[in-house]
């Protein structure tokens, strides 16, 4: 039998390329650091979970179906989208997570030679995409842990297609205002994809935060992100959606992958999407977490950020790995930061009291 060459068949863009490595499931993590439960505060999700209708519509789905394909297009979901935002249904996609429309959008408007300009600490799956794809990821640094709108501007060149905002920002919790958004996509005017990723926007507060699917009536190269994985708390079934103006959702439909939602996903989504009482529910429990981190960091002399968003970033006086593991240890697990360019960072989600207390209590435990 021949020899497999592989480094023969790699571009060379693959080869520079780091695989991701998950995490081990819960039950697994349990074990190898022996605590006897565990606090997930690294992925952002909602501990409240989902909707009541979202809970019901999943326990009522009827398992025959699970032999029948979806549907290829989430019919159902794009004609409740439309609705509730006042739009056209062919004006969504919804992929299997936000990470699948951002390879929708790539896809569709990159070549070779080609580039997108984001932030160098951001939400990385724009970078990751774009690199293991095979085109440039033009990083621009944040300025007071914001996407700085002039340095982005100051980057482009006649090979970029797609800038990438992460609106707020993960994981600073920053966020563009409406005029500072509106600025900006004039000073683009129309010449380029502007994306703008709101999957964080149920839980923004702010009076000034843009409404960015309204914004695409005026800015039809604006295309918009959300997810169900963060408020709604659907993250295990994997589903996000984009919007924007016809002809930009039609252009990028020819790359989207049918089939790729599953049908509990759907099922759950559309459910999810009239649950306003969730939204004030889980805001209130994000607003006391918050409140309760800020006290209590201010008294162990911690410096943070804490904006938007459901999460607090915190710079530790140690390593961010070794917080990690030793955090692991008394069953509360965070997300260190070295991986989006913040050493010695931690990022937490904020979730519900008991787990807020035990955070602040397993902290004390290992600070030096």
């Amino acid at each position: 039998m021949s020899p497999l060459c592989l480094d023969n068949l790699l571009p060379d863009y693959i080869k520079r390329f780091e695989a991701y490595i998950p995490s081990k499931p819960d039950p697994e993590l349990v074990k190898l650091y022996g605590c006897r439960q565990l606090y997930r505060l690294n992925n952002n999700e909602n501990p409240l979970g989902p909707p009541e209708a979202a809970r019901e519509a999943i326990a009522e789905f009827p398992a025959p179906r699970a032999a029948v394909y979806p549907s290829g297009d989430a019919y159902y979901l794009r004609q409740k989208l439309a609705e509730k935002f006042n739009m056209e249904p062919d004006q969504f996609l919804v992929g299997n997570g936000a990470n699948e429309v951002i390879s929708f959008v790539i896809k569709a408007f990159c070549e070779s030679g080609d580039n997108i300009i984001t932030a160098d600490k951001t939400f990385a799956v724009y970078e990751w995409v774009a690199e293991f794809s095979g085109f440039v990821a033009s990083l621009v640094p944040l300025k007071n842990y914001e996407f700085d709108d002039q340095g982005m501007l100051d980057r482009i060149d006649d090979r970029t297609k797609i800038l990438f905002i992460c609106n707020p920002n993960n994981p600073t919790g920053t966020y563009w205002n409406t005029g500072r958004l509106r600025r900006f996509m004039d000073e683009i005017n129309g010449s380029k994809i502007v994306v703008l990723d709101e999957a964080y926007f149920e839980f923004v507060e702010a009076e000034d935060y843009p409404n960015g699917l309204s914004l695409t009536r005026e800015y039809p190269n604006l295309v918009i992100f959300r997810t169900f994985s963060k408020m709604y708390g659907l993250a295990g079934l994997r589903i996000g959606y984009l919007a924007g103006d016809l002809s930009v959702v039609d252009a990028i439909r020819r790359t989207c992958i049918v089939y790729s939602v599953n049908s509990l996903a759907q099922v759950a989504a559309v459910a999810a999407l009239g649950a306003d009482d969730h939204i004030v529910r889980t805001r209130s429990m994000v607003r006391q977490g918050k409140e309760f981190l800020k006290r209590e960091l201010s008294r162990l002399g911690l410096t943070f950020v804490c904006h938007e968003g459901n999460f607090i970033m915190i710079k530790l006086p140690m390593s961010d790995t070794l917080a990690y593991r030793k955090l692991m240890t008394q069953g509360v697990m965070v997300r260190a930061m070295t991986s989006f360019r913040y050493p010695n960072h931690i990022r937490v989600t904020v979730s519900e009291m008991e787990a807020m207390q035990a955070f602040i209590d397993a902290l004390e435990k290992i600070l030096p």
